[in-house]
């Protein structure tokens, strides 16, 4: 009875660390004898009892490290304190066991060198202009030390960089600078942009004032010339149904003569002291005095 039991006992501890159950996203490293013998996937295995051995559980998840902050020199003997976080995934489970003794001490120490190195050629104001450019570069080494370790380097972040107490203070006090300097320009730049509306609009407006002026003054001299134009065409009408008038009447020279005499003694009426007679109207003048004889001769007569 005693011997069952015992059997059984065994059995069941033999079954137990016979059989063993691989989580998802997990691998099981087995050893048989010591040596490497294979890579249990996720799901159910079955060992040799005292024969083989689990030397390793990997994870195949990303995985996250952070690296502990690092005092680094830039190119301008500034020390500038850097934190930096590493995300890798293990590849080859079976390296990474086997090829270095401890992955993340490897990756850690790798980060810390390649980041003096870096840093180490840049100058301080490079290095906070430049993290994706130190990102970029720590990724690519670290990702081409660490393959043969079976592990691929996805991301690298510098978290922070913190430089001295009195260089942040005088960055402080430069950015401040600049601020005020770009607030001067900024408000000297929206007066000169004001004084040039304000000149452009002047300089429309008296374009425009002397436009309406030219406008005025042509319209004015064209209401002149129009006047005028009626004005002498008028006179012109006038002019001519007086000569038509003169024409239809058909007029004797005596009744001609007697005309001029009567334009003559409207111009002796003037304030002048000689009056010029045209050379034709002496003829008229003649008959009229050959006139005056004849009537007083008539009334001597009598």
């Amino acid at each position: 009875m005693w011997f069952l039991l015992v059997l059984v006992v065994i059995i069941l501890i033999i079954a137990f660390t016979s059989i063993k159950i691989v989580k998802q996203a997990e691998v099981y490293i087995i050893e048989r004898l010591g040596k490497f013998y294979k890579v249990a996937d996720a799901g159910l295995t079955i060992i040799i009892p005292f024969f083989d051995h689990v030397r390793s559980v990997v994870s195949l998840k990303q995985q996250t490290m952070d690296i502990p902050p690092q005092g680094v020199i830039t190119k301008d003997n500034v020390t500038i304190t850097i934190d930096t976080v590493v995300f890798y995934q293990i590849t080859d489970p079976a390296k990474a066991v086997y090829e270095i003794q401890s992955l993340k001490k490897g990756i850690e120490y790798l980060a810390i060198t390649t980041i003096r190195d870096i840093i180490g050629k840049m100058d301080l104001d490079e290095t906070f202009s430049s993290r994706d450019g130190i990102n970029t570069q720590l990724r690519v080494v670290l990702d081409e030390a660490t393959d043969r370790w079976g592990c691929k380097i996805d991301r690298v972040e510098i978290k922070d960089i913190t430089p001295p107490a009195d260089i942040r203070d005088a960055m402080e006090k430069e950015m401040n600078a600049e601020r005020n300097k770009r607030a001067l320009i900024l408000e000297s730049e929206a007066q000169r942009q004001s004084a040039i509306t304000i000149a452009e609009g002047k300089k429309q407006a008296t374009i425009l004032e002397a436009d309406a002026e030219r406008e005025a003054q042509i319209r004015r001299a064209a209401g002149e010339a129009q006047a005028i134009k009626e004005v002498a065409e008028a006179k012109a009408q006038e002019i001519a149904m007086v000569y038509d008038a003169i024409k239809k009447a058909n007029p004797d020279d005596k009744l001609v003569q007697l005309k001029s005499l009567e334009a003559l003694e409207e111009v002796a009426k003037g304030d002048a002291n000689k009056v010029f007679i045209p050379f034709e109207a002496t003829g008229a003048l003649a008959g009229l005095g050959t006139l005056s004889e004849v009537v007083k001769e008539k009334k001597t007569d009598k």
